[in-house]
């Protein structure tokens, strides 16, 4: 009898990140693909990426809309609580035998927990990593908590997932899993991809993702601030915006974006690339520009250098191509002008990805297939030695 996988799914960076995963699950005599979709992909103010993942030729089990009708604290802990509800009633519906699960949204959190509570076994996949800007930090661990398999990029992060107790023998070293999609995505020309955006490369382009820092204090509007007013006195340069995601305050970013476009022509804003188109981009830019953990986990493996703002994604691990800064706008342009000299060009000749390179999703296939799931859901807490 084949193994009832559960994936969950709730926005586009994720589902990027899967997607291999969810097809060698799909091809897999031994496995059967159950998917379950929520969070931003349903919401049509972050572009109903749902429909990416049927264009890939998945088909969704169930969704749980999470009306994510504005940003505030209160409306995540309203999304919290119907992810949870409504994740638990789909489980005991489909009853996998596993659910897997990637990373450290809020939606994410509220699915582990229902699974938890339903007692069906948790697959974790990109445990260990650190995001000290951010409440990613406190649910990535947790979810790690509460998960019986485990999927790491790194072996820093197999020993910190080591260090929260999980036994050894549960944690998998399989590496990043954005390399894989690298590898296996087609890319477009420039002039193809120019078509595709109704957009015209200049001298000169950069790719912005700007995501919303939950832990820090200050306006997330002021942060924006600053970087739009460093990215609006370069010259020719073309500025290709993605959408901030579904955090408190990315609304309010997402409006300041538009009103920089719209009063620049040599910038434009997109609700959802699409893998391809995203690949390409970062192919044809001259970097990356924002805190993104795209920047970090991804563009190492085009050679592409990556100006990382604030603290966002403070503790993860770096390639030779990230450049950080702070989020004032006269450290922003600095680092901007670091990207554009010949002393970091030479540096990216020889960059490797501290995240691998590639054969990820086979390798968690094959955990996957081979795994004994009787007994599991009761762990022991590994004690490190003294």
């Amino acid at each position: 009898m084949r193994k009832k996988v559960c994936v969950v799914t709730g926005s586009r960076a994720e589902y990027g990140l899967l997607r291999w995963v969810m097809q060698g699950i799909k091809d897999s005599d031994q496995l059967e693909l159950q998917l379950l979709v929520t969070g931003s992909h349903l919401s049509p103010a972050f572009g109903e990426t749902y429909q990416e993942i049927e264009a890939d030729g998945f088909s969704i089990d169930r969704r749980i809309d999470l009306e994510l009708g504005d940003d505030t604290d209160q409306s995540v802990a309203n999304a919290m609580s119907l992810a949870l509800g409504g994740v638990a009633r789909a489980l005991q519906e489909m009853r996998p035998d596993i659910v897997l699960v990637l990373g450290d949204r809020y939606e994410i959190f509220a699915a582990a927990a229902a699974a938890m509570v339903c007692r069906i076994p948790i697959a974790h996949l990109h445990g260990g990593e650190t995001t000290e800007g951010a409440m990613d930090e406190a649910i990535r661990h947790s979810v790690t908590k509460m998960s019986h398999l485990h999927f790491v990029a790194a072996p820093e992060y197999a020993r910190r997932v080591v260090q929260l107790g999980e036994d050894p023998g549960s944690v998998n070293l399989v590496g990043g899993l954005g390399i894989d999609a690298i590898l296996r995505q087609p890319r477009m020309s420039r002039e193809e991809l120019e078509r595709s955006l109704d957009f015209r490369f200049l001298k000169r382009n950069l790719l912005v993702t700007y995501h919303p820092v939950t832990l820090d204090e200050s306006p997330q509007t002021s942060q924006m601030t600053e970087l739009l007013d460093a990215l609006g006195e370069l010259a020719d340069t073309g500025l290709i915006f993605t959408m901030p995601n579904a955090d408190q305050g990315g609304l309010g970013m997402a409006e300041q974006i538009r009103q920089f476009v719209d009063a620049h022509p040599n910038a434009r804003l997109f609700t959802s690339l699409g893998q391809r188109r995203y690949f390409s981009c970062i192919g044809h830019v001259d970097g990356v520009i924002g805190n993104s953990s795209s920047g970090l986990l991804e563009v190492p493996s085009f050679a592409k250098g990556t100006v990382n703002i604030g603290d966002r994604q403070r503790g993860r691990l770096l390639a030779k191509s990230v450049i950080n800064c702070g989020t004032s706008k006269a450290a922003i342009l600095e680092a901007i002008q670091t990207l554009y000299s010949d002393k970091f060009h030479d540096r990216l000749k020889t960059v490797a990805n501290p995240y691998g390179d590639g054969g990820a999703s086979e390798k968690i296939i094959q955990v996957l297939e081979n795994c004994r799931l009787s007994g599991i859901l009761k762990k022991s807490f590994h004690d490190l030695s003294h």
